[in-house]
């Protein structure tokens, strides 16, 4: 490795300590991930042939300014969709529309208003998908608790629950969608095969923030290391690609910045990254360890 390699990976280390410990600096995570952003790519400028091979010479602004733009393409699609679906929300949510799912979830019980959240969110996740399903679950959630501090530990079921029902969806979350896209996985595949293992992963989490009363980048890399086979685990549906959804969207709740759902829930309830991973995490781990057994236990007993 490098020496401009370790810079670059410091750099990156470092900006994310920093995003993690907002609650302690009172420095906004935004602030820090631009100019972790901004340090990353003028350290990369200093050698970019050592990266981009065909950046040499009179060709060198153009290759790197098409690399740059590539990568700025997702984060911008990310962000166009979910100011779309945040206008939508509001609109919906000025007009009335979520009173009916206000009116459902309502009830004097912590406990049965924990399981109705997260029945609602798990479902609605693979309809929708997990980010626009976290906005819609914490816009009610306001509605229904007043305690913030309460509601924190809805908000982090909500995470967990969007993030399981999007990993049994082609369309619930990013990073099935870009399986599904590419061939690897089908429609048919994930959902006859992961639905079980998505709801244990949502369900025992649930029956734990009950007992006590609360991913893309790796994607997008396996896919293109990887080739698709014919046959075997690497085939079409294979269990190589759907432990990928499963782990890739399951996974991601362990920490709050692992998904999209998690850093808009974070922002959203002002959650801390030590506060999540102090009380949640281990709740998210043990309900992502329980759907891989299902899921092991369908491949042996059942298929």
């Amino acid at each position: 490795m490098t020496t401009l390699t370790i810079a670059i990976v410091t750099v990156f280390c470092v900006g994310y300590l920093f995003i993690a410990v907002e609650s302690l600096t009172k420095v906004n995570k935004a602030a820090i991930a631009l100019l972790m952003f901004v340090a990353t790519w003028t350290l990369l400028m200093l050698s970019p042939e050592s990266y981009l091979p065909t950046a040499v010479g009179d060709q060198m602004a153009a290759v790197v300014s098409e690399t740059i733009e590539r990568h700025l393409g997702s984060t911008s699609a990310t962000l166009f969709f979910l100011m779309g679906a945040m206008t939508i929300v509001e609109l919906v949510d000025q007009n009335g529309g979520f009173n009916f799912v206000r009116n459902v979830m309502q009830t004097h019980s912590k406990r049965a208003l924990l399981w109705r959240i997260a029945f609602m969110t798990f479902f609605l996740s693979a309809i929708l998908d997990n980010l626009t399903t976290s906005i819609v679950m914490i816009m009610i959630l306001r509605k229904l608790v007043a305690n913030q501090r309460d509601r924190i530990f809805y908000a982090s079921l909500v995470i967990i629950a969007a993030n399981s029902g999007g990993a049994f969806s082609p369309i619930g979350d990013v990073t099935t969608i870009m399986l599904w896209n590419k061939g690897v996985i089908t429609a048919q595949g994930v959902l006859s095969e992961l639905l079980v293992p998505s709801v244990v992963s949502m369900v025992v989490p649930a029956y734990v923030l009950s007992s006590i009363i609360d991913n893309v980048p790796l994607v997008a890399g396996c896919m293109g290391m990887y080739p698709v086979a014919p046959t075997g685990d690497m085939a079409v549906d294979g269990i190589f690609w759907q432990l990928l959804a499963y782990c890739a969207g399951v996974g991601g709740s362990m920490l709050i910045i692992g998904s999209a759902a998690g850093v808009v829930v974070m922002g959203l309830e002002k959650i801390t990254f030590g506060w999540y991973m102090k009380h949640i995490s281990w709740i998210a781990f043990v309900g992502y360890v329980a759907g891989i057994m299902v899921y092991w236990a369908e491949k042996m007993f059942l298929l």
